[in-house]
C-alpha cells in the first residue's frame, strides 16, 4: 500500500535534511503510529505520502503508484484517495463547519442528499453535529481539530494520514478519537498517525515507527514483536 525505498528529503535553501534513507512499508489495512521529537521528520514523511511534497532521492509508492512519476493531472485524484488531518486544521474561515466537512464530497461530485447524510454521520462521530452551522472562529482549538478529522474521514478514503490529531484534545476525547480511527481501520482503512502521545498509544497493540533526526529507528521490546504480527495481519486482510 505505502512503500518508501531509500527516500531522502532535503531543503537546500536551509541546508536541512528532513528525512534520510527511509525504507518503510505499510501494508493495506495496517494502522501504525509515527513517533519522534519535534523536527524528527514526521510531518515531512506524511506530506510525501499525500504528494504535498516530493522526495529529493529514492522512490515512493502509494497504492501501486510511483509518486515520483505521477503526472500533475493525476495529483488531485491521488489526494482524494488520501484523507489528511493537519496539525494546524486548515479550515476555511468563511465557511461553516458543515461546508468545511462537505467540501471533499462537493469536489468529488457526490449527490446533495448523500452529502448531507454523510456529513452529519461523521459530525455525530466526532461529537459536533450541533455545531454544523457554526464558523471556525467560534470553535475551540479542540473543536477545530475534530472538524479537520471529520473532513478527512467523510469521503471514506482508503488511506488516512493524521499529524498530531489529538494534540489539542483532552485525554477522554483523545481516546474517543483513537477509537474512531480503530473503527475505520477494522473496515480496511490504512492509517498512519503521527503523535507525541506515547502514553495513549502504549495502550494500543499497534505498530510504532520511531523517527530520530530523519531516520527510522528500531523499536525494541513488545512493539518489535507486535510489528510482525500487525504486518502479517494486514497482509492477510489485503489478500481477502
Amino acid at each position: 500500500m505505502i512503500r518508501f525505498q531509500a527516500v531522502s528529503k532535503s531543503y537546500p535553501a536551509t541546508g536541512q535534511e528532513a528525512l534520510t534513507h527511509i525504507d518503510l512499508h505499510l501494508a493495506a489495512g495496517e494502522m501504525a503510529f509515527l513517533t519522534g521529537h519535534s523536527g524528527a521528520g514526521k510531518s515531512t514523511l506524511l506530506k510525501l505520502i499525500g504528494r504535498l511534497d516530493t522526495p529529493t532521492r529514492g522512490q515512493l509508492w502509494v497504492n501501486g503508484r510511483n509518486l515520483n512519476k505521477l503526472p500533475n493531472r493525476q495529483i488531485p485524484y491521488h489526494r482524494r484517495q488520501v484523507g489528511m488531518i493537519f496539525q494546524d486544521h486548515r479550515l476555511l474561515p468563511h465557511r461553516t463547519v458543515y461546508s468545511n466537512v462537505s467540501l471533499p464530497l462537493v469536489v468529488a461530485g457526490v449527490r446533495h442528499q448523500d452529502i448531507r447524510r454523510r456529513v452529519y454521520a461523521v459530525l455525530n462521530k466526532v461529537g459536533l453535529a450541533r455545531k454544523a452551522n457554526s464558523y471556525p472562529v467560534s470553535l475551540s482549538g479542540g473543536e477545530q481539530q475534530r472538524v479537520g478529522i471529520a473532513r478527512a474521514l467523510v469521503s471514506k478514503p482508503p488511506i488516512v494520514l493524521a499529524d498530531e490529531p489529538t494534540g489539542n484534545l483532552d485525554p477522554e476525547l483523545s481516546r474517543d478519537i483513537m477509537s474512531l480511527f480503530v473503527e475505520f481501520n477494522t473496515v480496511g482503512v490504512t492509517l498512519l498517525i503521527a503523535t507525541h502521545d506515547v502514553n495513549l498509544i502504549r495502550t494500543m497493540d499497534k505498530r510504532i515507527i520511531h523517527l530520530q533526526q530523519g531516520r527510522v529507528q528500531p523499536t525494541p521490546g513488545r512493539n518489535a514483536s507486535s510489528t510482525n504480527y500487525q504486518t502479517s495481519f494486514a497482509e492477510d486482510l489485503a489478500r481477502h
